[in-house]
């Protein structure tokens, strides 16, 4: 019995003695964790929290379907693009202002854009209150016609207008006033086209109106020209070109006071400009409009409509209707 007691209290030691191990290895670690912490926070750099460092790079980052990349800065020997370049003030200049910011630009961008055939059409290259400097030339008119197809003239005091100028049949039935040196003029009507290499500003005249500047034997004469508005009892006259139908067209105007700027057709509700070719007829291609509703619109911006005027090939048909003298 003593025996077995005696081994009964080594055992209890033993187990009283690993006890005191494990907790003087805890409380040695303890210590430990303590002194470590306070190294890391009275180290000069300061330290960081690895967890925390982690966390917010996630918190920075946007997700996929909002991330934007970022843009490259330029390298120094590189130079910025305009767009990414900071304004710089020019020594004396007003700086200018931006679209958005002009009350006039936001009153214009709030409102609906304008049909293309509602707008003022440019006068082209021959522009009223001009002067243009060239030569006048002569040549033998016959009966007057030429490449505007007008047909033959009542009178001879026509003109051929250069190339340049002629601008695709834009000067077709202009009228202009021509001045020599001397000081004679004379007033003519655009019926025909100069082909290179006459010059811009160059008038190939009748016979007939050189006359009335100098002798035909001058050859050329130094000249100047303005576009004219003239006073006329003459109205507007429609032709449809030989061959047209309700499926293709060409349409011409005659007798008009002012240069033609262009030539629309109503369909689907809407007006729609023909295209112009050089021998002065507007062609609609595809039929569209050819037997309808024309509207006619001079350099000045007037606009003559008229209604139904049928297709009868090669017929000049009047319209009882004319532009204002400018």
């Amino acid at each position: 019995m003593k025996v077995t007691r005696h081994a009964a209290s080594r055992r209890r030691r033993t187990r009283t003695g690993t006890r005191g191990l494990w907790t003087t290895a805890i409380a040695a670690l303890a210590a430990t964790g303590v002194v470590l912490c306070l190294v890391m926070v009275l180290r000069p750099d300061g330290g960081s929290d690895p967890g925390r460092t982690v966390a917010a790079s996630a918190a920075d980052t946007p997700s996929s379907t909002t991330q934007h990349k970022p843009s490259r800065s330029p390298s120094p020997s590189a130079s910025p693009s305009p767009s990414t370049a900071p304004p710089t003030a020019t020594p004396g200049a007003s700086p200018s202002k931006s679209p958005a910011a002009t009350p006039g630009a936001r009153a214009a961008a709030s409102k609906p854009a304008r049909a293309a055939s509602a707008e003022v059409p440019s006068a082209g290259r021959i522009r009223p209150g001009v002067t243009y400097r060239g030569l006048a030339t002569h040549y033998d008119a016959a009966d007057g016609n030429g490449a505007c197809l007008f047909g033959p003239s009542d009178g001879l005091m026509i003109a051929a207008m250069n190339h340049t100028d002629y601008e695709t049949s834009r000067a077709c039935g202009a009228y202009i006033r021509v001045r020599a040196a001397s000081g004679a003029t004379v007033t003519v009507k655009i019926t025909n086209e100069c082909p290179l290499p006459c010059a811009p500003g160059q008038i190939d005249l009748s016979k007939q109106a050189f006359a009335k500047l100098g002798a035909l034997s001058a050859g050329e004469l130094s000249i100047t020209w303005t576009l004219l508005s003239p006073s006329t009892s003459d109205t507007v006259a429609v032709r449809y070109k030989t061959g047209s139908t309700q499926y293709w067209c060409g349409i011409q105007v005659v007798g008009h006071r002012n240069p033609v700027a262009r030539l629309e057709v109503r369909a689907d509700g809407a007006w729609r400009a023909l295209a112009r070719t050089e021998f002065n007829y507007f062609l609609s291609e595809q039929g569209t409009g050819c037997g309808g509703a024309l509207r006619i619109t001079d350099i000045y911006g007037e606009q003559l409509q008229l209604d139904g005027i049928p297709v009868r090939a090669d017929v000049l048909q009047p319209t009882g209707v004319q532009f204002r003298q400018r």
